[in-house]
């Protein structure tokens, strides 16, 4: 067994790392209760889904850590999982606005930001794009498309897996597993852009809702899922990660990715809990505002 093969060092790692996940999954389910008790209804299920980032994260670590064979399936899992969590992160800054309908009164004479990253922003001479109902679909459709096509390729990667035509290490161009993680590759850097946008308009309007720490938390879960395993991956492909027998260098550095991220999203975890369960009041509608700017104005 899996076990059997470790020392004791090893066997106290497994156990700390499976407690640390149990613990964020307590630490989420009782958070939870508190969004359904105390949070509107229009934010509940957002804000539930991008509390569950980490706990989720750190649970399909948990299970390849333990069932080496089973790491493909628990990463297509954490992957469907986030892009989904990607999408709502964009709807839970419009409905903090108050709303598409408000938050288009707010911003009516405004306009988008598009050289931002991580698409654009090495290019500053990019226009400026005006805040419209258009816009604000496009920015809604370029995450979705990442909840909608995400889960399709991996069933598409599962199903050329099953026919042996799917190996996840090999990145040569005759291979499928290139061209679906060039996609995925793609697909993510249209949804993180659509937040980043979005997200630069918004910062200073939600600052009372401490958006900056809720974006920071989010960045984070997105280098640690994404780029930290492609990274670890890679070395363990080049074998610059040794084999340590009887693992091999790819299972050791699936074992090493899947140990950092159980310890990572716990901390985030951890951290969520403080930042989402404090109360914030509702930003005053756009009118009262403009009335209060008028006001301003006429008392000297």
């Amino acid at each position: 067994s899996l076990t059997a093969g470790l020392d004791l060092p090893g066997r106290f790692l497994f156990a700390t790392l499976t407690l640390m996940t149990l613990i964020a999954i307590l630490v989420f389910i009782e958070e939870a209760v508190y969004i359904y008790r105390k949070i509107p209804s229009s934010k509940r299920s957002i804000i539930i889904w991008i509390n569950a980032a980490a706990p989720v994260i750190s649970t399909t670590s948990c299970i390849g850590m333990w069932i080496p064979r089973s790491a493909m399936f628990t990463d297509f899992t954490a992957g469907i999982f986030f892009a989904i969590v990607i999408h709502k992160f964009l709807m839970m800054m419009i409905k903090e606005c108050g709303g598409q309908k408000v938050l288009l009164r707010r911003f009516e004479n405004g306009h988008f930001t598009i050289s931002t990253g991580p698409c654009c922003c090495c290019c500053p001479c990019l226009p400026r794009v005006p805040i419209t109902r258009k816009t604000l679909f496009w920015l809604k459709l370029s995450t979705f498309q990442f909840a909608v096509f995400r889960p399709v390729l991996v069933f598409l990667s599962i199903v050329l897996w099953t026919n042996d035509n799917y190996v996840l290490y090999n990145l040569s161009p005759k291979g499928p597993a290139l061209w679906i993680s060039c996609i995925v590759g793609a697909l993510t850097l249209f949804a993180l852009w659509a937040v980043g946008i979005m997200f630069r308009k918004v910062r200073i309007l939600l600052k009372c809702k401490n958006i900056i720490p809720k974006f920071a938390l989010y960045q984070f879960i997105v280098i640690l899922n994404q780029l930290q395993i492609t990274i670890i991956n890679m070395l363990a492909t080049q074998k610059i990660i040794p084999c340590a027998p009887p693992l091999s260098s790819t299972v050791r550095g699936s074992y090493i990715a899947h140990q950092l991220l159980i310890m990572e999203m716990f901390l985030i975890t951890v951290i969520s809990r403080v930042v989402y369960r404090r109360k914030y009041h509702d930003l005053e509608p756009p009118e009262c505002v403009a009335e209060e700017a008028r006001d301003k104005k006429q008392t000297p």
